[in-house]
């Protein structure tokens, strides 16, 4: 495994070039274009004063945090339809959308928001692999620099966020356990799997599937420690990002 090398020139371990934009989105309160490779997300988050009608109707105290998950028609190789054109939701996207919103209430305490929603729009580029988890990544920082901002002009008095939390790909690939799998890897693997944590090194969410194929115990904790290794790597840019903002 030493001398292996992947398509990319990248290290098993290796993490694509990773980086934050700041600013992307101007009139959101807080946004980022975060870069995992050739992986271009904008994750935007904005703050709306009401909560959703199901928490009126239940009587449930605190914010709320929502997200939006889609890849624009031209950030892959063949155009993609929007929503609206085919009259519907893409599955795909609806479940993307719902892992970025249990993902950053995890880290979130929503009844420090007191009654208002938190929005993260996570709109793909471009498209190489990985785009769930760019788009966690970078949605934590978007929404991470929102608060900062709503603590800075008084409209919180706390910060909501507990912890810090980042998501990568890990798989194997022809035989190999790889780090952050772009298209090419990631099409090609015979096991995926993506690995949400925070940055304090407790499990969100572990989705793994083999593609035709199985793994064994060694296998599974193989992965899951190069998805630490590469969580803190990322935990680390994400800190850097929202300091330097």
């Amino acid at each position: 495994m030493l001398n292996f090398l992947r398509p990319d020139g990248r290290k098993h371990d290796e993490l694509r070039p990773i980086s934050f934009e700041a600013g992307i989105a101007p009139y959101a309160t807080g946004s980022v274009l975060v870069s995992f490779g050739q992986t271009k997300v904008i994750c935007a988050a904005t703050i709306e004063n009401k909560v959703p009608r199901w928490m009126q109707a239940q009587g449930v105290k605190g914010g709320w945090l929502t997200a939006e998950y889609s890849m624009l028609p031209y950030s892959t190789l063949e155009r993609k339809d929007r929503d609206i054109s085919r009259g519907k939701q893409d599955g795909r996207g609806i479940e993307i959308q719902r892992l970025i919103g249990r993902s950053l209430r995890a880290v979130l305490d929503l009844s420090k928001l007191k009654d208002r929603t938190l929005w993260i729009d996570c709109d793909v580029l471009q498209a190489d692999g990985g785009t769930r988890t760019a788009s966690i990544t970078g949605a934590y920082v978007a929404a991470k620099m929102a608060v900062d901002r709503l603590i800075r002009d008084n409209v919180l008095t706390e910060n909501p966020f507990v912890d810090s939390v980042a998501a990568v790909s890990v798989g194997v690939f022809f035989d190999e356990e790889v780090l952050d799998l772009n298209y090419q890897e990631d099409k090609d693997a015979s096991v995926d799997a993506n690995i949400v944590m925070t940055g304090s090194g407790k499990f969100v969410e572990v989705q793994s599937s083999g593609e035709e194929a199985t793994f064994d115990d060694n296998q599974l904790q193989n992965l899951l420690k190069l998805a630490r290794k590469g969580i803190n790597e990322l935990t680390a840019l994400q800190q850097k990002a929202i300091e330097g903002k």
